[in-house]
């Protein structure tokens, strides 16, 4: 997982973002495509970020790529035909490295911007 690995950024990509979310989540057994994108879009409104659609499931497919997860699909509660995919881990412990190496990136991170905060106003 390329993002979190000796970070020359300023601050964290959004992508790398998205897939700490998206492991958390798997992780607590919630994770699956709309149902995700709302979930996020409401837990980071009142800071102005809306993921989109499009960059939700890049991240998505980055971590099935990557071999940390796996899609399954199970048919939707009540309905005979219709399946929904969910997210689950194919390597938890490449999900929990991915974290941990995250973690690091977003303590860098937090300390720039409490430095900009306090230097500047």
């Amino acid at each position: 997982m390329k993002e979190s690995r000796n970070s020359s950024g300023f601050l964290l990509k959004q992508r790398a973002f998205l897939k700490l979310y998206m492991i958390t989540l798997t992780d607590q057994k919630r994770l699956y495509g709309l149902k995700l994108l709302d979930n996020m879009r409401d837990e980071f409104r009142r800071f102005g970020y809306k993921p989109n659609h499009s960059e939700v499931y890049k991240a998505l497919h980055e971590l099935i790529d990557d071999g940390v997860l796996k899609q399954v699909k199970k048919k939707k509660e009540g309905m005979k035909l219709q399946e929904v995919v969910f997210y689950e881990f194919r390597d938890f412990d490449a999900a929990m490295l991915y974290k941990k190496q995250l973690k690091v990136e977003l303590e860098r991170c937090q300390g720039l911007i409490e430095k900009a905060i306090k230097d500047n106003f």
